[in-house]
């Protein structure tokens, strides 16, 4: 299951849409606090975090996630349109990121390599 985080409800909806038909299973969130409240009890193997939002925005959520040793170590791909996302990603952690806009296979490629990166290497 990957938990999708995005404050704007066109980008929220077009990316749970594209990674259900991609055979994904999807949760939403609109923001930090609520990413938060969904991932227990059954936590995500994926979270695509968008860093600005509303309420709670993505560093706060990522980094009271990390306190937090049963979901800790869940990936997180940082979707964001912030010029300098590559740096912001790495601060909390993430395992990838991609700039807003971004390209729709770099998403999916990503995604199943995170979800499954031994599967990925071998088809290499």
């Amino acid at each position: 299951m990957v938990l999708v985080v995005d404050d704007d409800p066109d980008i929220l909806e077009a990316l749970s849409e594209i990674l259900e038909a991609e055979g994904f299973e999807i949760r939403r969130a609109r923001n930090g606090k609520e990413a938060l409240e969904r991932l227990e009890p059954d936590p995500p193997q994926l979270i695509l975090l968008d860093l600005m939002m509303p309420v709670m925005d993505g560093w706060e959520f990522a980094q009271r996630m990390r306190q937090k040793p049963a979901i800790a170590a869940i990936p997180i791909i940082v979707l964001s349109a912030d010029r300098n996302v590559g740096s912001k990603a790495k601060d909390i952690g993430a395992v990838g990121h991609l700039a807003k806009p971004f390209e729709l296979n770099d998403l999916l490629t990503m995604v199943r390599h995170s979800l499954n990166p031994v599967a990925e290497t071998t088809q290499l």
